[in-house]
């Protein structure tokens, strides 16, 4: 970690001296590629369908309790229906399992238009998706890329 401390601060040069700066580095772990799951799905709206079996195959071998896995897949039906209707191909699934104690969903698009959540009306047929998702995960967002966006959930693991 020192020596790349150096490499950075000698790469930087002794130019500019303006003030203090702070350098963060950290050592990660590699994550096991047996808590991941990718797919690349096709630009049909019958791939919802595809997710969701891919998605109880994956956390049923994960030993997910049902309650989760249940929610887990409508997040999914309803992340991956969103990128089909609004998004841009090409689409992905990617599952995570941290440590046994959250599980992580993202689904990405080429597409950098911005979700929006709201709220339907009783009779409008339409609308729910992001609400459902909202309700059952912990935590939500969108991520932003070079090639597109990524919109995640977060679910904590009962211990």
């Amino acid at each position: 970690m020192q020596d790349l401390c150096d490499d950075v601060l000698y790469a930087l040069g002794t130019g500019r001296r303006d003030g203090d700066a702070v350098l963060l580095l950290a050592r990660t772990a590699a994550f096991p590629a047996r808590s991941a799951a990718t797919w690349l799905l096709a630009d049909d709206l019958t791939e919802a369908a595809t997710a969701r079996r891919h998605t109880r195959r994956t956390l049923k071998g994960w030993n997910v309790d049902e309650d989760t896995a249940a929610a887990t897949e409508l997040i999914v039906s309803e992340l991956v229906t969103n990128a089909l209707r609004y998004g841009s191909p090409p689409l992905r699934l990617r599952l995570r399992l941290i440590k046994d104690r959250a599980l992580t969903c993202e689904v990405h698009d080429a597409s950098t238009t911005s979700p929006h959540l709201r709220h339907a009306r009783t009779a409008d047929e339409g609308g729910r998706g992001l609400f459902i998702v909202a309700q059952l995960a912990e935590r939500w967002g969108t991520r932003y890329t070079a090639s597109g966006k990524t919109i995640w959930t977060e679910q904590n693991l009962g211990s």
